[in-house]
C-alpha cells in the first residue's frame, strides 16, 4: 500500500476528473489524502479517500475574481505564494506523519508543486486542460489586456518568488512554477488525437482520455432537437447573454436547456418562454447525453463530456484557456465558434450546427476515440508506477 497526497485549486472543473482516479488508487487499497476546500469534501469521501480541510489556511478571493480568472497572471502568482506560505507548517507537519510515496497535483495548484520540490517527494502533475508547453502555449493568443497585466505585475509576482526562496523553495522565476518540461511526469485527461501538437510531448505525459463517472442515462424520445447551454461554474453570470439567448431562440423549435449558475437571479431573465427550462445548475452528463448542441465557454471539462457523448458544440471561450480548447474543438471540426455574443450569431451559429451534419459526424468520431480510453485505471497505473520508479533509486 502506497500512501498519496492529492492537491487540487478549488475548481470543479480541475477536480472532478481526479474523482474516478482516486477511487481506483483506494480500491486498489492504496491509502489517499486529499487536500482541498469543504466544498468538496463530500464527494472526496465518497471516494473513500480521506478529506483534508485547507478552509482555514486559503486567502480570501479577490472581489473582482470573475474579472480575473485566466487573466490577471500576477494575481495568480500572489495566490499561489500566499497559499502555499500559510499551508507551509500545516502540510510540513502532514509530510512527517503519512510519509508520502508521492504528491499528485492539479497543473494549476502550484502549491502541491513546490511542497513536492522542498519536500523531495516524486511529483505527478494532473492536467485538466489540453497539455501546454512552449509550443501548445501559442494557442492561448493572450490578448493586449492580459499582456499588459502580466507586464504591470512583474514586480509583485518577483516580490512574491523572493518571499518563496526565502523559505527554501528556490525558484529561479515565475515560468519555473508554472511550466511542466518533459521530465515532468504529467497525466493529461484527454487523448493524443485531442491534443495539439502531441509530437511534441515526451513519453512523461501520459494521455487517459476524459475521466468521467461514466452513468448510463436513458436516451429520451425527442419530438424536437434539444439544445443546451452553460457558461461552466466560475464566468457564468452573464444576464446579458442569457438574454440573448432567449431573444435567439424564443421562436425556434428546439427545446432549451440552460444552466446558468447558482448565484444567477433567474427571475431578471423574465418573461420566459416555454421552451426555455432554466436551472442553477443541472446534471451535466445526463442532459449532455440527449442534447442535439452544446453552447459552451469551453472548459475543458465541458468540451471533454461533450465530445463523449457525440454532441457538436457552439463555441463561446472566455479567456485565454479557453479560446486554446475551442481552437483544439475547431481543429477535429466538431464545433463552430460564436462571432459575436448578439442573439443574431447565436441564432445562426446553432442552426448551421444543427444543419450541417458534419459537425455531428466529427463529434460522434470524438466520442468513440474517448471510450476507447480507461482514465481511472490508466492514471492509477502510472501512479503505481511512478511510485515504485522512485523506490528503486
Amino acid at each position: 500500500m502506497s500512501h498519496i497526497m492529492f492537491f487540487c485549486i478549488p475548481a470543479h472543473g480541475h477536480f472532478n476528473p481526479t474523482v474516478e482516479v482516486v477511487k481506483e488508487l483506494v480500491k486498489r487499497g492504496h491509502y489517499v489524502k486529499y487536500y482541498l476546500t469543504s466544498e468538496f469534501q463530500q464527494k472526496i469521501e465518497d471516494t473513500q479517500a480521506d478529506f483534508i480541510s485547507i478552509d482555514d489556511y486559503m486567502p480570501p478571493a479577490p472581489e473582482d475574481l470573475d474579472q480575473k480568472v485566466g487573466k490577471d497572471f500576477a494575481s495568480l502568482i500572489e495566490m499561489v505564494a500566499d497559499t502555499t506560505l500559510s499551508l507551509e507548517s500545516f502540510i510540513s507537519k502532514e509530510i512527517k506523519e503519512f510519509h508520502p510515496d508521492c504528491i499528485v497535483s492539479d497543473s494549476l495548484c502550484f502549491w502541491g508543486k513546490l511542497f513536492a520540490k522542498k519536500y523531495q517527494i516524486p511529483f505527478i502533475c494532473s492536467t485538466t486542460s489540453i497539455a501546454f508547453n512552449q509550443y501548445t502555449a501559442r494557442l492561448m493568443k493572450q490578448g493586449f489586456k492580459e499582456m499588459f497585466l502580466m507586464l504591470k505585475g512583474m514586480p509583485r509576482i518577483n516580490k512574491k518568488i523572493k518571499l518563496l526562496n526565502q523559505h527554501d523553495y528556490h525558484i529561479d522565476n515565475f515560468v519555473s512554477i508554472i511550466q511542466n518540461d518533459n521530465e515532468t511526469n504529467t497525466i493529461v485527461y484527454t487523448s493524443r488525437q485531442f491534443q495539439p501538437m502531441v509530437e511534441t510531448f515526451s513519453d512523461r505525459y501520459l494521455f487517459v482520455g476524459p475521466s468521467l463517472n461514466k452513468c448510463r442515462f436513458s436516451s429520451k424520445k425527442k419530438d424536437t432537437p434539444l439544445i443546451y447551454i452553460s457558461l461552466g461554474t466560475v464566468l457564468n453570470q452573464n444576464i446579458p447573454f442569457y438574454k440573448q439567448c432567449i431573444e435567439a431562440l424564443k421562436d425556434e423549435d428546439y427545446d432549451i436547456v440552460m444552466s446558468v449558475g447558482k448565484d444567477t437571479d433567474i427571475s431578471q431573465l423574465e418573461p420566459i418562454p416555454s421552451s426555455f427550462h432554466i436551472f442553477p445548475r443541472v446534471n451535466q452528463l445526463e442532459v449532455l447525453s440527449n442534447a442535439d448542441v452544446f453552447l459552451t465557454h469551453c472548459g475543458m471539462n465541458s468540451v471533454n463530456e461533450s465530445l463523449y457523448y457525440g454532441v457538436p458544440m457552439v463555441l463561446f471561450p472566455q479567456h485565454s484557456e479557453e479560446n486554446a480548447v475551442a481552437i483544439c474543438v475547431e481543429n477535429v471540426e466538431a464545433g463552430l465558434r460564436l462571432k459575436k455574443p448578439q442573439s443574431s450569431h447565436i441564432k445562426k451559429a446553432i442552426n448551421d450546427v444543427i444543419i450541417n451534419k458534419s459537425y455531428k459526424k466529427n463529434a460522434e468520431k470524438m466520442s468513440y476515440d474517448f471510450q476507447q480510453y480507461q482514465a481511472d485505471k490508466m492514471a492509477s497505473d502510472f501512479i503505481e508506477k511512478i511510485i515504485q520508479e522512485s523506490k528503486k533509486i
